[in-house]
């Protein structure tokens, strides 16, 4: 049986953020998120929506930052993850590098076995 995520109504995603629907349906507008809808047409936000409402929220309200400013600042990606990528790029050529020496010096036993 699959899980389904815990989805709750604009109320609800309104209260835990501690704003009014309408800026959360202007947030939807501005920063181009949509939301599932059921057939009578009310939304529904899962706790990734929460999430990223709570993000918009702390660089409007916290860091100060404009719409404009916000809406860019979303759209590039976190320092962090790049770091993430290069790292993750780097290891990869060590793992790399790291098996040309062990075949080597396994090449180099082999030679030094067969002198003795």
């Amino acid at each position: 049986m699959k899980m389904q995520k815990r989805q709750f109504r604009i109320g609800e995603l309104a209260r835990r953020l501690a704003v009014e629907k309408f800026v959360i349906r202007f947030w939807e507008k501005e920063f181009g998120l949509a939301s599932p809808r059921s057939n009578g047409g009310q939304r529904f936000y899962t706790e990734e929506d929460f999430n990223r409402f709570k993000e918009i929220k702390s660089l409007l309200y916290d860091q100060g930052f404009t719409i404009s400013g916000a809406q860019k600042k979303l759209s590039t990606p976190h320092p962090e993850e790049d770091t993430m990528r290069m790292l993750g790029s780097h290891k990869t050529s060590m793992d790399e590098q790291l098996s040309k020496n062990i075949l080597s010096l396994q090449e180099q036993l082999i030679k030094l076995r067969d002198l003795l």
